[in-house]
């Protein structure tokens, strides 16, 4: 089971989209563009994802699904997948993390785990 998570790696890039932003609304939207890279020897496919989201508040969202932007992608070793999606925050600071759950050819399923990080507005941060 260590073995197969460790088979996929999962880097993140993030954007404030400040022109859908609305800071006197307490609104303030995301982008996130994911990359999973298959290091192992035998293709997966992405079932689900189950995100946690903390804001700056403390307060914490769920949010659980079949796979990602509407696709259950499989990943053949050696190959990467990857997509865009965002999130809307009440404050201008957040933390993401969560998991991929993915299965492989012959119907093992494990959790590829997502690294905790930062939606962060321009400017809060030094």
């Amino acid at each position: 089971m260590k073995q197969l998570e460790s088979s996929i790696r999962i880097e993140v890039k993030t954007d404030y989209i400040e022109e859908q932003s609305s800071p006197e609304e307490e609104r303030y939207l995301f982008s996130y563009t994911i990359t999973i890279i298959n290091l192992g020897d035998e293709p997966v496919t992405l079932k689900s994802r189950m995100w946690c989201i903390t804001d700056a508040n403390g307060h914490e969202s769920k949010v659980e699904g079949a796979g990602v932007v509407g696709e259950t992608p499989t990943i053949a070793p050696n190959t990467a997948y990857q997509y865009t999606s965002g999130t809307v925050c009440e404050t201008p600071f957040a933390v993401m993390q969560g998991y991929y759950v993915m299965v492989t050819k012959q119907g093992e399923t494990f959790k590829a785990p997502i690294a905790p990080f930062r939606l962060a507005a321009p400017g809060l941060l030094h």
